[in-house]
Formats: structure tokens, C-alpha cells, sequence
């Protein structure tokens, strides 16, 4: 079983979470009544939609994180899952995508996912010079 179909098991379980297509065009997608929060495109890199103000709020633990890549402007960070210890930073950052999606008082514009805006290497090349 690949790291992202063992976080797809997981948050399956997670009472009100429906999955579906994803309304990019690839991969599954897990949501909650009002949006969709995770997008799983391949065996490794999942795009999380947070909002604009939770981006801001956790901006620099999230930069900090060799998993996650931001992109300028997006309210999606992509996730890659490289080992179990990914798994759990994703589930974590999907609790606190649901309850800033709750929290939301007006509503943001559609926002698309990163897929095909990001390039993730492995870590290891990653940090090669």
C-alpha cells in the first residue's frame, strides 16, 4: 500500500469527509460539505487547500518543512509523501484545513490545486549541490 492510499484509508474514516474526482482532472479528492480539502494525484504528492489567512498563519512552519512546497499566491500547498512521518504532518494539516474552512466567514474565490504548478524532487536529489 502507497503512503497516499494509506492517508486516503485513513481520512475515509473521518466522519462528514466524502471522496469523489477531483475537480482538477486527476487523482481523488477528499471534502467536506462546503469544499474540497486534499487532492491525492500520485502515489506520493497530495495538494492540500488551506485558506489564505491559515497559509499566513503557519507560513514559516510550513517553508520549514522539507514536505511541503508553497506556491506564491496559492491557497493549495502540496504535500510529498516520502515516509509515515509525512502521513501524519498531512492528517494534521487536514484537521487544521477543516476547521479553517469552518471558520471561514465569507466566501474566497475558486482556487485551483498546484498540480502541474509544482515540481517535487526526491529528497535526496533535493539536497544535492
Amino acid at each position: 500500500m502507497t503512503l497516499a492510499q494509506r492517508a486516503l484509508d485513513r481520512l475515509q474514516a473521518w466522519p462528514d469527509l466524502a471522496t469523489g474526482p477531483a475537480s482538477c482532472g486527476t487523482g481523488r479528492a477528499v471534502r467536506s460539505v462546503r469544499d474540497e480539502i486534499v487532492h491525492f494525484h500520485s502515489d506520493r504528492d497530495v495538494d492540500l487547500h488551506l485558506t489564505r489567512r491559515a497559509i499566513q498563519r503557519f507560513q514559516y512552519d510550513l517553508g520549514g518543512s522539507s514536505a511541503i512546497r508553497l506556491v506564491p499566491g496559492s491557497r493549495w500547498v502540496t504535500v510529498h509523501l516520502d515516509c509515515d512521518a509525512d502521513v501524519d504532518l498531512l492528517l494534521s494539516l487536514v484537521s487544521i484545513a477543516l476547521k479553517a474552512h469552518q471558520a471561514r466567514t465569507g466566501a474566497e474565490p475558486a482556487s485551483e490545486c498546484n498540480f502541474r504548478r509544482v515540481t517535487v524532487l526526491p529528497r535526496a536529489v533535493a539536497g544535492e549541490a
